[in-house]
């Protein structure tokens, strides 16, 4: 507690004034925390000052508060990229960043309990910079690490804002934010040296070294690749809902189950079964092969009946026997180069008979980017459905191309889509408008365009080979190991 008033006092974030007329103070309290390392040993205990941010009112306290966060897919294209030009990932972590976010509105706070002046007891703080709980904090922050960036002479990615580089002679440095943790790479380790020594002059850091353990994530650094899991995280889940001595099972969801709203089932407690659902989501930042069943049970939070629960414990018994599983993104010998699998499953939903979408993208021999997603409408024939879902595909691929430009990885030729329906190739090609297609939306019509642009080539795959498979329909166990291998996902045990 004394550590974090001394660095509040230090950073010169508040002073201490006579409270104005008509102003009521925001209550602040202490909050605890015990940080583990990624082998579950005590890192630090740390006890932190948060404002109560929920007494602000909107207006008055505070006006805007969106702040960017990289996107998980962003994270992995660099351990991509990184791993096969076998660049080093670097860690840091500013300490107390939130404290280094200029105000602009004026905000007051009540003196923290413990650390109460003596004979100025009526006083209160008004705050200079921001503090942890406030509504602007996130955004303050943002804008202050951001002119850094660009009073050093990095350039921000238009697609993606948390991400920036440096180009100087040949050499390029990449840094990519998530809030107060940020990790960075380049071809050239002095440039690297550099950055982390001007970073650690301008705001109080932790140099956390190569990177190790980053939002939950574990990744490990080796001579042939990068691998990432989340082991830890995957045993904190089985345990925090009892399932860690269960039977494990080798899929996720058995071959030909359908799931639809259970009007007369007995229902279970709908907040347990948020949590499980909420708490496999993030595990599917590493476990593609996850990915269909979370998104199948997440349509069922409003009223999750007997039926959905099974389904969640069977996701629960598979992680069980599968914990040591993660992407391995391995070095190849020739460049990588961006790939996409597209499919769709026709009228799945038993409800409304909404068709499932699902994409994988490849950059090497791991997935960088996947979704499953219900489409946004009723598909009239199977080549609509596969039409939309390719689409949706396109969307991504666009932005993954940009990100990939901007890290001086530039897709130079169309990047192929791989995709198990003739017609929907056909389509994407040639203004067809004949009773089966007539009807499909405008909207959609935006991948022929990528495609006369020569930005995405449409190719025709078997549906054996067809990865994005494992996006949109329960498979048999052969099928399913078959495609997860496909994707990268591999034991971390059999990585030396």
């Amino acid at each position: 507690m004394s550590s974090e008033i001394e660095s509040i006092e230090r950073n010169q974030t508040w002073e201490l004034t006579v409270i104005p007329k008509g102003i009521k103070p925001i209550g602040v309290k202490w909050v605890f925390k015990t940080k583990l390392n990624e082998d579950g040993t005590v890192e630090k205990f740390k006890a932190r000052l948060v404002a109560k941010g929920y007494a602000q009112r909107h207006g008055i306290d505070y006006t805007e508060v969106f702040a960017p966060v990289a996107r998980l897919d962003t994270i992995r294209v660099i351990l991509a990229i990184a791993a096969q030009f076998s660049w080093e990932v670097f860690q840091l972590d500013v300490k107390s960043a939130f404290l280094h976010g200029e105000l602009k509105e004026e905000v007051f706070v009540e003196q923290p309990e413990g650390f109460v002046k003596k004979g100025e007891e009526e006083k209160v703080y008004r705050l200079k910079k921001a503090l942890y709980g406030l509504k602007q904090a996130p955004r303050a922050w943002y804008s202050r690490i951001e002119a850094y960036f660009i009073r050093e002479e990095f350039d921000r990615c238009s697609s993606e804002h948390t991400l920036f580089t440096k180009s100087k002679g040949g050499k390029l440095l990449i840094v990519s934010l998530y809030v107060d943790d940020l990790i960075f790479t380049g071809n050239d380790r002095s440039m690297c040296d550099e950055f982390k020594n001007s970073m650690m002059l301008e705001f109080d850091m932790s140099d956390l070294g190569k990177m190790k353990h980053f939002l939950g994530v574990e990744v490990k650094q080796c001579v042939d690749g990068i691998f990432i899991c989340q082991r830890r995280y995957a045993k904190d889940v089985l345990a925090r809902f009892g399932m860690e001595n269960s039977n494990a099972v080798k899929n996720p969801i058995v071959p030909g189950t359908k799931l639809r709203k259970d009007e007369g089932g007995v229902t279970v407690d709908e907040t347990l079964f948020k949590q499980v659902v909420g708490s496999l989501m993030y595990l599917t930042v590493t476990r593609p092969d996850m990915m269909f069943g979370v998104s199948l049970i997440s349509r069922f939070m409003a009223r999750p009946t007997m039926a959905h629960w099974l389904a969640a414990k069977r996701i629960l018994r598979y992680l069980k026997g599968t914990i040591n599983l993660g992407i391995f993104y391995r070095k190849q010998e020739s460049n990588p180069e961006l790939m996409a699998f597209t499919d769709s499953d026709y009228a799945g939903d038993l409800d409304d008979r909404r068709s499932t979408s699902g994409f994988v993208f490849k950059l090497g021999a791991g997935a960088i980017s996947w979704a499953s997603k219900k489409q946004p409408v009723v598909a009239l024939s199977t080549i609509e459905a596969e039409y939309i879902a390719a689409a949706l595909c396109a969307c991504q691929c666009v932005w993954l191309r940009r990100v990939l430009e901007k890290i001086e990885v530039e897709e130079k030729t169309a990047t192929m889509i791989m995709c198990d329906n003739s017609s929907t190739i056909q389509l994407s090609k040639n203004p067809v408008f004949h009773g089966k297609s007539k009807h499909i939306d405008v909207k959609f019509h935006f991948l022929r365009d990528l495609v006369n642009n020569g930005v995405i080539k449409l190719n025709y795959c078997a549906s054996e080979n067809q990865t994005a498979d494992i996006m949109t329909k329960p498979l048999k166990l052969e099928q399913f190991e078959k495609l997860r291998e496909m994707l990268g996902v591999m034991d971390i045990t059999k990585i030396s």
